[in-house]
């Protein structure tokens, strides 16, 4: 079966955020990710991780002002100095963490920005991102979204436009993001497409379809899912990002390594 991790915004809401990492070893995994770390000092997560020996797996770079609806600042033409200056803070974040992956937020693109300026904002922003986490030795990765259901307006809505975007920058570090939850709204052929993108996927993340609750809620077959991603030779992380139904624990069926 693949390596799961376990995104703790979404997982194990029931106690308070520190708690969570705990319950997440105790449940059976050995990875974890959440949207950000950065109400919390890096050495106090450093330390949840440790003492539940667990593996940062992948965070986000800092997304605007998430609580007023900001989702990702890499395609505003008036935020450059701030993206830049957010890549500083999730890199420092990164280190401290051992992480070796980051995720770009491209953001919802202005009705009074053109798609061509949102565009060629988005190229430079990435670029620059993939030299400085390049130094570091992090993979850059870049979600698609859906823009149906969750984020109408998301620049980069499909595996198409996020391929575009990394053969345009032509880095080493970039990577696609693929969650299983957000092609299965915009493009379906789950399986097909990751053979396909397999040599561009950095990271994969999974929640059933509709509901984005956990697996055996929806449409998806992700026992023929999860088999498909060992047969194509995937051996990065796969990490369970969905608003279980009930208690946490009680949504982990499909979890080979379930406490």
């Amino acid at each position: 079966m693949p390596r799961f991790a376990a995104n703790l915004s979404m997982l194990f809401t029931e106690v308070d955020f520190p708690e969570r990492f705990a319950m997440a070893r105790a449940a059976g995994f050995e990875g974890v990710e959440y949207l950000f770390p950065y109400a919390y000092p890096k050495e106090r997560l450093g330390q949840m991780l440790s003492d539940n020996q667990l593996t940062q797996v992948l965070f986000n770079l800092p997304p605007g002002n998430w609580d007023a609806g900001e989702r990702g600042i890499a395609c505003l033409p008036d935020r450059v100095e701030e993206f830049q200056a957010g890549v500083d803070q999730a890199i420092d974040y990164a280190k401290a963490l051992g992480c070796r992956q980051l995720n770009c937020l491209a953001g919802l693109k202005p009705a009074n920005v053109s798609d061509d300026i949102a565009w060629q904002t988005l190229v430079s922003n990435v670029a620059w991102a993939a030299g400085r986490l390049a130094d570091e030795g992090i993979t850059l990765c870049l979600e698609a979204i859906n823009s149906r259901v969750d984020m109408p307006g998301f620049v980069l809505d499909t595996s198409g436009k996020v391929l575009a975007l990394i053969e345009e920058i032509d880095a080493d570090n970039v990577r696609l993001q693929y969650d299983l939850y957000h092609m299965q709204i915009m493009e379906g052929d789950l399986v097909r497409s990751m053979e396909c993108l397999l040599p561009w996927i950095g990271h994969i993340q999974f929640a059933d379809n509709p509901g984005r609750h956990e697996p055996g809620t929806g449409e998806i077959n992700f026992s023929n899912v999860f088999a498909a991603i060992d047969a194509m030779g995937y051996d990065g992380w796969v990490s369970a990002e969905y608003r279980p139904t009930g208690a946490t624990g009680e949504s982990l069926g499909w979890f080979p390594g379930k406490a």
